[in-house]
């Protein structure tokens, strides 16, 4: 009975062990399966730089794409390794700010996505892209697929008919491409009423779930539109009028980019209920339901009164990297924008010289003309 219990345990054993090493395969075989599925997947995706000036909006157009994986900006086609904005800005290394799209062919195909770069730039435009001027915002289409070029030979073409005179586009083969700074990747998904020359609304032809304006991407639901909202309402006036308009205080921070002294503000610590106006052209721009205590020195705003009255640019003096916010209408310098603002606010944090605002009590809204926005300062 001894060495049959013996043997039964032995048995038992071996079979244990046996059965580990079968999971063990199996679970090894699994992952092994699913590695190499993922290195299909990725060897199926195809890649293409497209070059449409500011490469924020052109790589948050391209990103809402359904069939599109991927996309990152950086600059293409330079002369130096590993270039910096600045460095980009000079005009003096050939880059051009350009977005990596990468894409699965079975979900989108190339003819799309270029004619849909497209429709988001101005192709005669030599160097020049909505507000900005440079070689870097030249236009152009860098392919890394010898093959690729035939399609894209074939759109140019289409393209060209639609044009009394020739195209500014270039079309070549990527020589080179360094990624842009962390700052500027995913930069409107960061700030989304940052500064954006392209026309999200041709998404719409592509299909619904494409669509999406630019305010819901921090998660913060866009406001009802108002008249009162409407550039055509406002205008800027003349430097001889601004000089005469403005105090020294007012013109050097809006008109100079200036920057008053912190807890100096008449408004950083101001708690009336009401909206606060550009100084320039009266536009309005933010409201005390938005304005929150930061412990600056200046106002702070969680956001604008809506993501199109202002404008951000990148701000690289002193030798700091910030983003510099500005009026849409009368291009008043007014501050700058951080993400260090309240989580469950949105964390965005507007920090505006008080020497740029001129504030609306809530009571005087509607004799001022802004009536209409009421409900905006009483509810959020």
């Amino acid at each position: 009975m001894k060495n049959v219990k013996s043997f039964s345990v032995m048995l038992s054993a071996a079979v244990l062990v046996l059965a580990v090493c079968v999971t063990a395969s199996g679970g090894v075989k699994e992952k092994e399966e699913k590695m190499e599925s993922r290195e299909i997947e990725q060897a199926v995706l195809r890649d293409i730089y497209f070059a449409g000036g500011c490469f924020w909006g052109v790589e948050e157009y391209f990103s809402r794409i359904p069939g599109v994986t991927e996309v990152t900006a950086g600059y293409a086609n330079g002369t130096t390794a590993n270039p910096d904005y600045e460095a980009v800005c000079s005009g003096q290394t050939g880059h051009a700010e350009a977005v990596h799209v990468r894409y699965d062919p079975q979900n989108v195909r190339l003819a799309t996505l270029t004619r849909q770069f497209f429709k988001i730039i101005d192709p005669l435009s030599v160097n020049r892209q909505g507000n900005d001027i440079g070689s870097q915002y030249r236009t152009g289409i860098y392919y890394s697929d010898p093959a690729d070029r035939k399609v894209l030979e074939v759109l140019m073409a289409e393209e060209q008919v639609r044009h009394a005179r020739p195209l500014a586009v270039e079309l070549l083969p990527l020589s080179s491409y360094w990624l842009a700074e962390d700052y500027h990747q995913d930069y409107l998904k960061k700030h989304p009423s940052g500064y954006c020359h392209i026309d999200f609304g041709t998404l719409d032809e592509l299909a619904p779930s494409a669509r999406a304006d630019m305010p819901a991407v921090s998660g913060q639901p866009q406001r009802e539109t108002h008249s009162a909202l409407s550039p055509a309402r406002y205008s800027r006036p003349s430097d001889a009028d601004l000089r005469q308009k403005l105090s020294p205080e007012e013109y050097r921070v809006t008109q100079m980019a200036g920057t008053e002294r912190p807890y100096t503000g008449k408004f950083w610590e101001h708690k009336e209920p009401g909206i606060y106006v550009d100084v320039v052209t009266g536009e309005p721009l933010f409201t005390s339901a938005d304005k929150f205590d930061s412990g600056c020195g200046w106002p702070s705003f969680s956001r604008p009164i809506d993501a199109k009255v202002i404008s951000e640019h990148v701000d690289t003096s002193f030798g700091m990297h910030r983003i510099e916010v500005k009026s849409r209408v009368g291009e008043s310098h007014l501050g700058h924008v951080f993400d260090d603002g309240p989580k469950e606010l949105g964390g965005l944090r507007y920090c505006i010289n008080s020497a740029a605002l001129r504030f609306i009590p809530y009571d005087a809204m509607e004799k001022a003309g802004y009536g209409e926005l009421m409900p905006l300062v009483r509810h959020r």
